[in-house]
């Protein structure tokens, strides 16, 4: 019995990668100025357009997938014949994993013979991107929807998430940073550098003065922690929020010190749900590296 590999939109992603990868999705949702729109992916609404009515003023909010969705997202799947693994956006910036579980567990009565397998990735953007993309490249190699589970629960991680932001406005607004450390920060041209921690909730991990700094330090932070150090192989994912400039700018001092990646960098843009909450002036560098123990 064969089995259908999949994600949220909050991946981060292009529609056209995970068609190659041969991955399903469903989709988030977002508020902007009172009118709802589907987290698609940049279809409905093009990224750029989304990123310049925030900086215009524009409110965004976001809503996650409810269990209703999930169930018939789910039961439209198991019908054509397949099971089910679905990966979801981290449990520490979101309750979608516990909507997509609860779906499960309602259809298990109606599909009683079927595997319907939902891990929290504890990831986000295009670091649950690269997560997915590397859970698609084994089950290419013939993994079981059982040995694929067992794979993504014993290395996810071992993927890293770093980010640092020029413009701490959305921050500030979704209480991740207080008004007077935004306030601060404005003024000192303080960039923090965060990750995702142990827990899959994003944690700040220092107070980097200049654009110019944080964009060094990220680049020592995957020296500090990529698998085999700048001997590094595996992929580099990267995202941003309508700052290629500084993505670009990370991308080049990455690939002057690391040698051996696997092909180059991929740069996506951040979508409308995350980038609701980071807004923009948001870069985020991903890789394989030690396990996460914080």
């Amino acid at each position: 019995m064969s089995y259908i590999l999949s994600c949220c939109s909050t991946v981060d992603l292009t529609k056209e990668h995970l068609e190659k990868i041969n991955v399903s999705y469903t989709c988030f949702h977002f508020i902007l100025d009172g009118v709802e729109y589907p987290d698609d992916l940049g279809q409905t609404i093009p990224f750029a357009e989304f990123y310049s009515r925030l900086k215009n003023g524009s409110d965004s909010k976001t809503s996650m997938i409810s269990v209703g969705e999930y169930e018939d997202y789910f039961r439209s799947i198991l019908e054509t014949g397949n099971d089910i693994i679905h990966l979801s956006l981290s449990s520490g910036t979101s309750g979608s994993y516990l909507s997509a579980l609860t779906a499960a567990e309602n259809l298990k009565e109606e599909f009683p013979d079927r595997k319907i397998y939902v891990i929290d990735s504890l990831a986000a953007s295009s670091g649950y991107g690269l997560l997915i993309d590397e859970a698609a490249a084994q089950r290419d190699k013939g993994l079981t929807i059982d040995e694929l589970r067992d794979w993504v629960e014993e290395n996810k991680l071992r993927l890293h998430h770093w980010f640092f932001s020029t413009d701490l406005t959305f921050f500030v607004k979704g209480g991740r940073v207080s008004k007077v450390s935004g306030m601060v920060g404005g003024i000192f041209e303080i960039c923090p550098l965060m990750n995702v921690a142990v827990d899959g909730k994003l944690i700040p991990r220092a107070k980097v003065r200049t654009k110019k700094k944080v964009i060094v330090e990220t680049v020592e932070r995957m020296k500090e922690h990529a698998e085999n150090g700048l001997n590094y192989s595996g992929k580099v994912y990267m995202s941003h929020s309508d700052c290629i400039d500084d993505a670009n700018a990370v991308a080049d001092l990455v690939r002057e010190n690391f040698k051996n990646i696997d092909g180059d960098i991929l740069i996506n843009d951040i979508g409308t749900v995350i980038g609701s909450h980071a807004g923009p002036g948001t870069v985020a560098l991903f890789f394989w590296g030690d396990k996460r123990v914080d």
